[in-house]
């Protein structure tokens, strides 16, 4: 039985958010081509009539995830409260594509290493035009102070066996984004 060009791409779409959420909840060699697809409800031997390898998945699943997780439609104070709050936290399967794939892409392909880059490139573009500041070098260079704090606050949270220095990581890193080196989290709601 042929399958329609729109089946096609519906399939491709549910196996590549399939694969997306696997790899952020367990990693990508902890998963397999087989999980991805008897999760997707289709054949192993289906696969190959979508992607060329588990390499190719990868950066394909890569590029679909940071394509959906960019924060343009919340304003950026909401976006850094939402990114370092427990809820994304805990969400390691639909959260951040970068924050549960940053280390374990190293370790991939070069060209699974350029999709994380375009998405870090994307986020830091995205960043620079909501931060305040006069000059365009000066908003860059905090966006990428901001967006690398929040990434390795939300690596660390997640690691955490200690839910309270868990938190404490979150919500310290917020404060010190909001205002800056040696204000407690306390200062959040206060006059700069």
């Amino acid at each position: 039985m042929k399958i329609s060009r729109g089946q096609m791409a519906e399939n491709r779409h549910r196996i590549l958010e399939i694969a997306s959420r696997l790899f952020r909840e367990k990693g990508f060699e902890a998963v397999g081509v087989a999980e991805v697809m008897k999760a997707a409800g289709l054949t192993h031997g289906s696969f190959y009539g979508h992607f060329s390898s588990k390499d190719d998945l990868i950066v394909q699943a890569l590029t679909q995830a940071l394509g959906e997780r960019n924060g343009a439609t919340l304003a950026l104070g909401a976006y850094m409260e939402e990114y370092l709050s427990p809820r994304h936290r805990d969400n390691r399967a639909g959260g951040c594509p970068i924050s549960g794939l940053a280390a374990d892409t190293l370790r991939q392909t070069p060209e699974a290493r350029a999709a994380i880059t375009e998405g870090v490139r994307a986020q830091i573009c995205w960043m620079s035009e909501k931060v305040e500041g006069p000059e365009d070098a000066d908003r860059r260079r905090r966006a990428i102070a901001s967006w690398s704090a929040m990434v390795g606050a939300t690596i660390l949270a997640r690691a955490m066996v200690d839910p309270i220095l868990s938190k404490e990581i979150l919500t310290e890193t917020l404060a010190w984004i909001h205002n800056g080196p040696g204000r407690p989290a306390s200062a959040l709601s206060e006059p700069k």
